[in-house]
């Protein structure tokens, strides 16, 4: 999994409406539907996490990442260090599902995907991870999985920092 971690004062996502890859909206079961309307979410102080799935991504790298970042310490304390973390500040998250941290620019000029993982094996790593955030104690915003998303974002610092669990020997 990779991760992108943006300390904010405030984030939202907006999505007007969902062409979701691969997905008949007029024939999308019922758990789909919603994917279809309008959607805004925003959070204040807190992260971004922009997530990338590969094939290989499973609990491992969920149980990790979330546990790492719920109690990564990059909020300043009274001395103005970084020695806070986002339970200190009484932060939130906002996630969203970003299969573009797997661009493979090596060759041309038009990015390969290829790395990415499959879009529900994706999806569901996603959610999963989603659910360990809260699961340590945090309140999580989500994006919509495959849809064309805005995203506006203060980045506080700017504090942004990527994890790679292939780097990290997950």
């Amino acid at each position: 999994m990779k991760v992108i971690l943006q300390r904010v004062s405030r984030a939202s996502v907006d999505i007007e409406s969902v062409e979701m890859q691969g997905t008949d909206l007029h024939n999308a079961d019922a758990g789909d539907q919603h994917d279809a309307q309008p959607y805004h979410a925003a959070i204040g102080t807190g992260y971004v996490l922009l997530v990338g799935v590969a094939d290989s991504d499973g609990e491992r790298e969920v149980t990790w990442l979330a546990h790492k970042i719920s109690h990564l310490r990059v909020f300043e304390d009274e001395q103005g260090k970084m020695n806070r973390s986002i339970h200190d500040v009484g932060g939130q998250v906002l996630s969203i599902s970003q299969f573009t941290l797997f661009a493979d620019v090596k060759r041309g000029n038009r990015p390969s995907f290829v790395t990415a993982g499959k879009p529900d094996h994706a999806k569901r790593v996603w959610l999963a991870f989603n659910e360990a955030l809260r699961t340590e104690g945090l309140t999580v915003q989500e994006g919509r999985f495959s849809a064309h998303m805005q995203i506006a974002l203060v980045n506080d610092g700017p504090v942004t920092i990527a994890f790679d669990t292939d780097e990290i020997g997950l």
